[in-house]
């Protein structure tokens, strides 16, 4: 069965002990029973250390969650938004089928209706007194009303401050006079730590107010696919629809996360649920609330993730940082001095080992921020002070311009399908069998739809999808820049490369392509 990224509230739920107390890792020496502690101190003595159980826990206060949910329900707030769709006589079902067409153009009819309505529920964090809410983007986008209902009962209009669909975040103000609003307190996402035990709270399906327990999973979940900018916090969250925008909050009931999707094979919780990290979460409403939008900062660079493969092409470890695959021309990376290639190690000292890693970093020093990158370039480290630039319009998710379409005098063209190449196929006898390409030129510029940002090499016009080359991903439209670590700027130079590389050897080829461009290592 397929496993899907579900878009919903995520609440938690694992048993932390017994008793009718919870409490968090922070327990008393009372509380842990007696054998617990006996326990602890055989331990601790046969490692050679003076251990008493009650010194080790005396300075821990014990926390009652019954206490902090207690405190922390009335931040909580449940969202309704209704849509309005406006419908022509063309667009109503009803209107198109014959049998009841007949009683909306009757004298008694009223008329084909003109707008659908449609509602969702969701939740949201209050986080200022003067009625600023944080929530998920997907839970308001595109409503034409806000209904906000407090834990107290009392309903407000609110609309949209602002928001950030790259992040699903969005910002919801009260309409009108508030009363005594009670916000949440941010906690420090930064500084969680796996398994500490954390609560949220939401409302799940709409059937009110509701407060459960887990624990922190993991933290910098990204290349989920579920938004743009991922760094989210995994927790065994029971998260069900209506539960979004909900708060995950810590055992000092401060607010460490905001509840947005889970990954279900059925739709419902199966324990894997995400929360976008408070301080990401408070950096992208400050942003909204005070310039309307959300300045991140822009490398100018595409970037794609080290697999075991090509780690062992380039003759690194693999894990140890991001490839950048290519480099926008003029942009700030082209400027200080990075180049296609090069190995991303660290921004700031911050290790990097994801490519959604390396993205947040960027985006969250914001314009004109001053960053210290350090790339490992033919396997010497190397450091690289690099101003960012406010990102541009039009650009892809990885940060290169998505350009347009190549024109000439013969029109775009679509890609072909047939395959048909001028220069025939070569028999090559290693693994870019099946290959073949043709010099890059007006015409396959507008037959392949090669992007303007391509500027030479040789243009893959047929293949062999059983192939070694075929199997990796290589399609016809595709443009070869580089063949085994060797510039290719025409399908001579192309020819040249691949004549000589051996039977049983790999090649590594940088590949360009309207989305981007990326490595790709043939294997025999």
């Amino acid at each position: 069965m397929q496993r899907g990224i579900t878009l919903g509230a995520m609440i938690v739920g694992a048993v932390v002990g017994a008793s009718a107390m919870a409490v968090y890792r922070d327990v008393p020496p009372a509380q842990l029973g007696r054998d617990a502690a006996r326990e602890l101190s055989r331990a601790a003595e046969s490692a050679g250390e003076m251990f008493s159980a009650d010194r080790a826990f005396a300075h821990y206060p014990a926390v009652d969650l019954a206490d902090v949910a207690e405190r922390s329900m009335a931040s909580v707030v449940n969202i309704s938004t209704t849509k309005v769709s406006k419908m022509s006589e063309e667009d109503s079902p009803l209107f198109s089928d014959p049998f009841f067409r007949r009683f909306f153009e009757s004298p008694q009819g009223r008329g084909v209706p003109r707008e659908r309505r449609s509602q969702s529920l969701g939740s949201g964090v209050i986080v200022s007194e003067d009625g600023i809410i944080l929530t998920s983007n997907h839970v308001v986008e595109q409503s034409d009303e806000i209904k906000v209902t407090l834990s107290n009962g009392h309903e407000y209009d609110a609309e949209i401050a602002g928001s950030d669909p790259q992040s699903d975040l969005a910002v919801v103000r009260l309409k009108g006079k508030v009363g005594d609003l009670e916000p949440l307190s941010f906690g420090d996402s930064t500084k969680l730590r796996l398994a500490e035990t954390v609560l949220a709270i939401g409302n799940p399906f709409g059937v009110g107010q509701t407060v459960t327990m887990g624990i922190i999973s993991a933290t910098g979940r990204a290349n989920l696919g579920i938004t743009d900018y991922e760094d989210f916090i995994q927790t065994d969250a029971a998260i069900n629809p209506g539960n979004s925008g909900g708060a995950l909050i810590n055992v000092r009931g401060e607010l460490i996360g905001i509840n947005t999707a889970i990954v279900s094979r059925t739709g419902g919780n199966q324990g894997i649920g995400f929360a976008i990290p408070s301080d990401m979460a408070r950096s992208i409403m400050t942003s909204l609330l005070e310039t309307g939008k959300v300045d991140r900062g822009w490398l100018g660079v595409a970037i794609q993730p080290l697999d075991r493969d090509i780690s062992e092409a380039l003759g690194i470890d693999q894990g140890q940082g991001v490839l950048i695959a290519d480099v926008t021309e003029g942009g700030p990376a082209e400027e200080a001095g990075l180049q296609r290639g090069d190995v991303v190690l660290s921004v700031d000292g911050r290790a990097v080992r994801s490519t959604g890693e390396l993205r947040n970093l960027i985006a969250a020093k914001g314009a004109g921020g001053e960053v210290e990158i350090e790339v490992l370039r033919e396997k010497e480290r190397q450091s690289f002070t690099v101003e960012l630039a406010p990102q541009p319009k039009g650009m892809g998710r990885h940060g290169m311009r998505e350009d347009t379409e190549e024109e000439d005098e013969n029109g775009r063209g679509k890609r072909s399908q047939d395959g048909e190449s001028r220069r025939g196929a070569p028999s090559y006898d290693n693994v870019l069998k099946g290959l073949t390409v043709e010099d890059l030129d007006a015409q396959t510029r507008a037959r392949y739809s090669v992007p303007k940002k391509i500027k030479e090499g040789a243009l893959v016009t047929d293949i062999d999808r059983s192939s070694v080359a075929g199997r990796a991903g290589v399609r016809p439209g595709d443009v070869i820049v580089e063949a085994d670590r060797k510039p290719v700027s025409s399908a001579e130079d192309f020819d040249a490369i691949a004549r000589k590389i051996d039977k049983d050897a790999s090649v590594l080829l940088l590949v360009a392509r309207q989305d981007g461009t990326a490595f790709v290592l043939l294997k025999p």
